[in-house]
């Protein structure tokens, strides 16, 4: 299926690893010049490197910290009118609520709730005015089944899923979507070090959590981030004009609620 993506613009956040990484790579395929962003330059000029030789796409690399305020002047100086956004940034630490302070409370929110919506709030208008936008925030499983030990990353997640089932309510008229991805279990980097604590903590092996792990979930296995990323890349299709304000969860059907 062409997509209808050719001469589009995005701008992907945390995209040198992992998923992130994966929805630069599927937009690319369908001939999108993508602006990569990522806090580790040489790991994001690699990953880019990567992109350029297999797709033949235009990408761009800015190293900053998207959370800050200068980090986002940063990428939106690279690419001001993106038709695509597509917002990332990791997670807050895990641990028991009593432990946290006011700041790492502020961090959280900062990191996974506003940093997206002053994004959307800098690109917004021009997808708008243009008749074409899609948004897509990468935010967690957690959403729809809370983790307890991740607290932080729960509240400022599902802060940022109702901001954004208001707003992309206004915007679908103009031909501009704002929807959210959940990830379950996926084979990343991040996956295999959270599973570090609990091998360390259980006297086992890294592979060992992550075989258990994997028998645990419905499908037999994590998720590929190839299959993320072309979620992501539908998602910003000219088919999906239809499709605003959800929250598409990819666990291999580990959530086991009907709705």
């Amino acid at each position: 299926m062409d997509l209808g993506l050719k001469g589009k613009t995005a701008l992907v956040c945390a995209s040198s690893k992992g998923l992130g990484r994966a929805c630069a790579l599927s937009l690319a395929r369908e001939g999108v010049a993508v602006t990569m962003l990522a806090r580790g330059a040489e790991a994001l000029e690699a990953a880019a490197a990567e992109i350029r030789a297999e797709t033949g796409s235009t990408i761009t690399t800015v190293a900053c910290d998207i959370t800050t305020a200068e980090g986002r002047a940063k990428a939106l100086a690279a690419c001001p009118q993106p038709d695509i956004l597509v917002t990332n940034a990791g997670g807050p630490k895990p641990g028991d609520f009593r432990e946290w302070t006011r700041d790492d409370w502020i961090a959280a929110v900062d990191a996974n709730m506003l940093t997206p919506i002053e994004l959307i709030k800098a690109t917004v208008d021009g997808m708008i005015s243009r008749g074409f936008g899609r948004i897509v925030n990468i935010t967690s499983s957690a959403v729809r089944a809370p983790i307890d030990i991740l607290g932080l990353s729960n509240g400022a997640r599902s802060g940022l899923t109702g901001f954004v089932a208001g707003l992309s309510r206004k915007t679908v008229r103009h031909n501009v979507t704002i929807n959210n991805l959940l990830p379950g279990p996926f084979e990343t980097d991040r996956l295999r070090s959270t599973a570090q604590g609990a091998a360390k903590d259980s006297g086992r092996t890294v592979d060992e959590v992550l075989a258990e792990r994997r028998t645990q979930n419905p499908s037999g296995r994590f998720g590929d981030p190839a299959e993320f990323g072309d979620a992501c890349a539908y998602l910003c299709s000219a088919q999906a004009g239809f499709i605003t304000g959800q929250n598409m969860l990819l666990d291999g059907g580990a959530y086991p609620g009907t709705f």
